[in-house]
């Protein structure tokens, strides 16, 4: 269904930093880095057929976040989600609401966690049990 995600980002460089922390503990690879025709700098993140963006505002104007947004991660363990939630901290990112740990849900019991990035980016990780 979908093709991307992109997000903003204040600091292009601290947020590359962060990204290829906490985006190394799934195993995606070093982005691509692109300058736009405006010369805004954006990184994509590419792995099993998804692409994760970060990019400066095309617009000039401060980067957000989306209220009530979240972008999930898949991980293939519950040790990869406390991972990903450790390096997200460790790289400037922030642990919000319940510790990395299990849920149920509706669609049965499942494992994650969720950060804040540095932008303030609400970012989660998960693993589904099966």
């Amino acid at each position: 269904m979908l093709n991307h995600v992109m997000v903003g980002s204040n600091d292009i460089d601290y947020s590359k930093r962060f990204y290829d922390a906490v985006l190394g503990s799934l195993g995606v690879g070093e982005p691509m880095r692109n300058k736009a025709d405006t010369g805004h700098i954006r990184l994509f993140y590419r792995h099993d057929g998804s692409t994760f963006g970060v990019s400066q505002p095309i617009n000039n104007e401060p980067a957000t976040f989306a209220n009530g947004g979240t972008i999930a991660f898949k991980c293939d363990s519950p040790e990869q989600v406390h991972r990903f939630h450790d390096i997200a901290v460790a790289h400037g990112g922030t642990s919000i609401e319940d510790a990395p740990g299990l849920r149920n849900s509706s669609q049965g019991p499942l494992y994650l966690a969720y950060v804040r990035d540095p932008d303030g980016n609400k970012l989660c990780a998960i693993h589904w049990i099966r």
